[in-house]
């Protein structure tokens, strides 16, 4: 079999993220690594360390929303399902999380453009597939090629209500986005909303998850090497207490 990476690496003060959202990796290389191994052995000197030098390890402060992650339904609304309590990334149902992979090319949309149920119809029909409860539906939305860029949270197209409503009415749970965010990149919304004040269009992918519980996967990579079916995913992640998201490896498995 082949694996391919759909992850992103987590990186220290990382464009792609907004400045009230940032990442910093504090790099303790063998050097400093040795005079804090030695708080545990006080009466070790270098000269009984290899080289006399000690481990390297790193302090990262980062959010739950940072890398590629997958985003619980406590992240968009304390409820879920019209009034059920919504679930945090500790308590998803893991069999989710290994599933047969769908990946839908919309690529071709322009930098805001809000994917509508007919795409979706529209892009099912060109690849001939039909959608089957528990796949992993993946969105190749045009934003992957700025990633390491300031350009990359203004790019790419996005997953409206109506578009993610009418995935989660075929029994998918888990989708997931090439771009920053499952919804239009958020400054496109903001300067529609200041031009409309039409309140149904803040967050509306996201605010979905009100309706119907799902999870998505956001910041992915290497959708391009993707064929549109055939192919497993795995996005288990890591599991953090009451949190609304959780940072994740996600990989295909090619047969």
């Amino acid at each position: 079999m082949e694996i391919i990476d759909l992850s992103i690496a987590i990186e220290d003060r990382t464009p792609n993220d907004p400045p009230s959202m940032p990442t910093e990796i504090d790099y303790w290389d063998h050097i400093k690594g040795a005079e804090h191994i030695k708080t545990f052995f006080p009466t070790a000197t270098n000269d009984d360390l290899p080289k006399g030098l000690g481990w390297a390890i790193e302090y990262v402060k980062l959010t739950t929303h940072s890398g590629t992650h997958l985003d619980a339904p406590w992240h968009y609304h304390p409820t879920m399902n019209n009034g059920e309590k919504a679930k945090t990334i500790d308590e998803m149902p893991l069999e989710w999380c290994i599933s047969d992979g769908v990946m839908l090319n919309f690529s071709h949309f322009p930098a805001g453009y809000i994917v509508t149920a007919k795409d979706i119809e529209k892009e099912l029909d060109r690849i001939g597939y039909k959608l089957k409860p528990l796949d992993i539906v993946l969105i190749q939305s045009g934003a992957q090629k700025y990633y390491g860029s300031k350009e990359y949270l203004v790019k790419g197209c996005g997953m409206g209500r109506e578009a993610t409503l009418f995935l989660l009415n075929q029994g998918i749970k888990i989708v997931g986005t090439d771009a920053w965010s499952w919804d239009s990149p958020l400054p496109l919304v903001a300067e529609k909303f200041r031009e409309t004040h039409d309140k149904s269009i803040i967050w509306e992918g996201h605010f979905a998850g009100i309706e119907k519980e799902y999870y998505h996967l956001e910041k992915l990579t290497n959708l391009d090497k993707l064929p549109a079916f055939g192919f497993t995913v795995s996005c288990l992640p890591v599991k953090i207490k009451k949190a609304s998201a959780g940072w994740t490896r996600t990989i295909a498995i090619m047969p």
